[in-house]
């Protein structure tokens, strides 16, 4: 069983947690305290992969870093552990809570998507891209949480995993845009009468709007869906606590369509807070 005492390996990876994902950050403070170190191992883990295309100029770098990642977790580093916090915790929380190492890997290696600017072509490809990060990233929160009840929540899981990436991909919208990257489905755009490249020229016109409405319909649909599979066990509540901040974000890109690319339509942090205490106290999001 992990420790409820903090380590300092601990607080260090909750004060970069703090830096890059405040969501996770909170929902991590919101978790039970004896779980609470594998979970925010697993968030500075993903935050760690999410942001290497930020720090690297050209893929092959980025793609080095990623493979430190499969290295350490398939038992090949060397020695490095010691000087890295948010690794040493990260195979601390495999080692005391038995998760699997595939799902973990296989997190690394979809980011390799983020390192290119090649098209995202359909919904179907997204959805695998979104399975295996922030649906693997709620599925083992859940193997911590509560190992048995996860199995059984495996659907929930994964339309609720699509439709905090695509709210995700939403907000990071204007940076994506800013460096060539589309997330956007090429099949969503075509709907609208675009592609890549004009996605990424267009001003704020009706076809700009249409498909970033479009994309913000397809996240509500998975959040539906998610709601549909089934009542969650409160054990495995706090594994949701990010998945609050997808519905109002979706909502007000389907409202507003381009205007998101302009404005930050987050909720202020005061309500995401809140969001994320309702769902502790009613199971409800």
């Amino acid at each position: 069983m992990v420790s409820e005492s903090p380590s300092a390996n601990e607080a260090l990876c909750l004060q970069a947690l703090r830096e890059t994902d405040r969501d996770r950050y909170l929902a991590a403070l919101l978790t039970p305290a004896d779980r609470r170190a594998a979970i925010v191992a697993l968030y500075a883990y993903n935050a760690e992969l999410a942001r290497v295309r930020d720090l690297v100029r050209e893929p092959l770098p980025g793609e080095v870093r990623l493979q430190y990642w499969r290295d350490l977790l398939e038992g090949a580093a060397h020695g490095e552990t010691a000087a890295n916090p948010v690794a040493a915790e990260l195979l601390r929380a495999v080692q005391a809570w038995r998760l699997p190492i595939a799902p973990l890997v296989a997190m690394a290696d979809a980011r390799i998507f983020d390192l290119y600017d090649d098209p995202m072509e359909t919904t179907g490809m997204f959805e695998g891209y979104a399975g295996e990060t922030a649906a693997a990233l709620i599925q083992l929160a859940c193997l911590v949480l509560d190992a048995e009840a996860a199995e059984r929540a495996a659907d929930v899981v994964g339309h609720a995993g699509v439709a905090l990436a695509v709210a995700g991909a939403i907000l990071l919208m204007p940076i994506h845009r800013a460096r060539g990257q589309v997330y956007m489905p090429t099949q969503i755009l075509a709907s609208a009468g675009l592609d890549c490249e004009t996605f990424l020229a267009a001003g704020n016109d009706d076809r700009l709007n249409a498909a970033i409405q479009a994309f913000a319909g397809f996240g509500l649909d998975h959040l539906r869906k998610a709601r549909a599979a089934g009542q969650l066990p409160k054990g495995l509540l706090p594994a949701f606590l990010p998945v609050t901040l997808a519905e109002p974000v979706l909502k007000r890109a389907a409202k507003t369509g381009a205007a998101c690319l302009t404005a930050d339509i987050r909720p202020p942090q005061w309500r995401r807070q809140l969001a994320m205490m309702r769902l502790l106290l009613t199971g409800k999001p």
